[in-house]
């Protein structure tokens, strides 16, 4: 018996080395059947755009150790148009005093909503704050992103990134479209992120963050885009054996500041959601989206280059109903109604079909 065991552990041990070699792979299918009261205006790429239905997407999810020291992680969506590697990057595992590196292409950790893919959103579609500050696809680009640990008595953490600031879906507030070239460091954008975890009691947490975006804009020679933000979730999750109650609150607000040719424009777009999960299978949501109009340094509105019918108060709201088959399926109800001020409503119903295959971590459940 003995000797069979060490046959079999040696075995093991020669297969060990051909299995490393293969990265966990996964295809994660969204599709949406949508319905719209009038034509919508919505800023997502993934977003169900028109009547009938919608490929939101089809994410090849790839990831593996590379060796000791880096982590190599890829989405590559395919859509019904085209294909585009969403973020491809390697992370650093091995660097000391609490710090990482990742380099490559990625969504840059501006607040919380930005860095998320459609399989882990509560709602159907994209928050209006990141579709109009950024970009359908959410800021990102190519570059190298610093963080670290702070050594402080709760969880702190800094990040910062210099990516390229073009693209007309990932960074419509900078460059956008209009590429102008990197002639020095001012012509990349930097992002910076301060985010804090508290751990309330041991049902209660609280994260709390606060983030910068700064890059060029093709407006005018050193014209430039500021974005401030910030944002809260609160977490209520039962800890004990058999229970799946689970209530969370985020609310998230940025304000954008951009130098144009004589003037500055400035703009605020926010949301408030919440999320209550009240058994393995079931969970309701509502959520709340506001964006002002652009004034100038004087408080007047004025007529904004990137959104020119964008010119009054724009409110959006949508209840969400979520069922999971299993952990690795899901299904979802939504209605929503978005509102600009004087100008009318359009609502809009989502019945929303997700399915996940392969060795991407399953959702919770």
């Amino acid at each position: 018996m003995s000797a069979i065991l060490a046959l079999m552990a040696t075995a093991v041990a020669q297969q060990a080395p051909s299995q490393s070699m293969n990265p966990n792979i996964s295809v994660i299918t969204d599709v949406a059947l949508a319905a719209f009261s009038d034509t919508p205006d919505q800023r997502g790429a993934h977003d169900p755009q028109k009547n009938g239905f919608n490929l939101q997407q089809v994410e090849l999810a790839i990831g593996s150790a590379v060796d000791p020291y880096f982590r190599l992680d890829g989405n590559i969506v395919f859509a019904q148009f085209g294909v585009e590697i969403e973020e491809m990057y390697a992370t650093s595992l091995a660097l000391p005093l609490r710090s990482q590196l990742r380099v490559g292409q990625f969504l840059t950790r501006f607040g919380r909503v930005n860095a998320t893919h459609p399989h882990t959103w509560d709602f159907v579609d994209q928050p209006l704050l990141v579709g109009r500050n950024f970009g359908g696809e959410g800021n990102r680009g190519l570059g190298i992103e610093g963080s670290v640990l702070l050594p402080t008595p709760w969880f702190v953490e800094l990040a910062v990134s210099e990516t390229m600031a073009d693209g007309a879906a990932t960074a419509r507030s900078f460059y956008g479209a209009e590429d102008l070239g990197v002639y020095s460091p001012l012509d990349l954008q930097t992002t910076a992120l301060l985010e804090q975890f508290f751990e309330l009691s041991d049902n209660w947490s609280l994260l709390w963050g606060l983030s910068f975006a700064g890059g060029p804009n093709p407006s005018g020679r050193r014209n430039r885009s500021e974005l401030y933000g910030t944002d809260v979730f609160l977490n209520y999750r039962v800890i004990t054996d058999g229970s799946w109650q689970e209530l969370s609150l985020t609310t998230e607000w940025l304000h954008r500041r951009r130098q144009v040719p004589d003037d500055v424009l400035l703009d605020i777009t926010g949301l408030t959601m919440a999320t209550w999960r009240f058994s393995r299978r079931w969970a309701v949501g509502a959520r709340y989206e506001l964006g002002t109009p652009a004034t100038g340094l004087g408080g007047v509105a004025v007529v904004d280059p990137l959104d020119a019918e964008w010119d009054v108060r724009r409110h959006r709201s949508a209840l969400a109903l979520t069922f999971w088959p299993t952990e690795f399926s899901r299904l979802r109800l939504q209605g929503a109604a978005d509102t600009s001020e004087g100008e009318g409503t359009t609502f809009a119903a989502f019945t929303a079909f997700e399915f996940n295959v392969g060795a991407h971590g399953a959702h919770d459940f």
